[in-house]
């Protein structure tokens, strides 16, 4: 499975767990999520009102100048450690 395909098939995955994950951990993948994605944070840092906006792009921005290749192998590390966890609890 070459890594692109792997890193769909986690995101896939941690969609379709029963429990949410914790708010850290689904900040984590969502700001290596939008790297991969993306890239660098392209988007201006939303106003002191927006708690969860100025969250995520927070976690976004502290993946900036990570290469393409590095965000997808930490996702998908942290997909499956996210996985397990919420399969262990249940």
């Amino acid at each position: 499975m070459t890594l692109k395909a792997e890193f769909e098939q986690c995101a896939e995955n941690v969609k379709k767990v029963k429990t949410r994950p914790t708010d850290q951990e689904l900040l984590d993948l969502y700001g290596l999520y939008k790297q991969v994605i993306v890239g660098d944070v392209n988007i201006d840092k939303p106003g002191m009102t927006d708690l969860k906006g100025k969250a995520k792009w927070e976690a976004w921005n502290s993946r900036k100048g990570m290469s393409n290749e590095d965000a997808m192998n930490a996702y998908i590390s942290l997909a499956k450690e996210t996985i397990e966890n919420v399969l262990s609890e249940a």
